[in-house]
């Protein structure tokens, strides 16, 4: 796999060094070629820890940078393609990343099993 973006709980999950985060997953992204990480994450991120729903080490960008990861910006595109998917799945930012990932032709690296629901290739983060 070359290119690749991570759900927003992947990219918690590497930070982290979670073992949910499978082997196989893992080895893709450690040999991507790119690894994105969506603004969306970090918007979704840093919402959840002013909420008090989540705690952190640190903030998502340093988490990217230190990782070796790219930054993807949000783009007029990619909120346009959000209106072009089902509503399989009601959350928005993880919407964002679905349709992101179609409008750059990226594989989803992600846990979710409603992102199956649509026409993006995947890989199962817990493999």
């Amino acid at each position: 796999m070359k290119r690749i973006l991570l759900d927003t709980e992947v990219l918690i999950w590497c930070d982290a060094n979670d073992p949910r985060l499978g082997d196989e997953s893992r080895r893709l992204i450690q040999h991507a070629i790119d690894v994105y990480v969506s603004a969306a994450s970090a918007w979704e991120i840093v919402i959840k820890q002013a909420l008090g729903k989540l705690q952190t080490t640190r903030q998502p960008m340093d988490a990217v940078v230190e990782a070796g990861f790219r930054p993807l910006p949000v783009s007029f595109e990619h909120a346009s393609e959000v209106f072009n998917l089902a509503p399989h799945h009601r959350d928005p930012f993880d919407r964002l990343i679905i349709a992101s990932a179609r409008v750059e032709g990226l594989t989803i690296i992600t846990s979710d099993a409603r992102f199956r629901a649509y026409d993006v290739p995947l890989v199962d983060a817990r493999h």
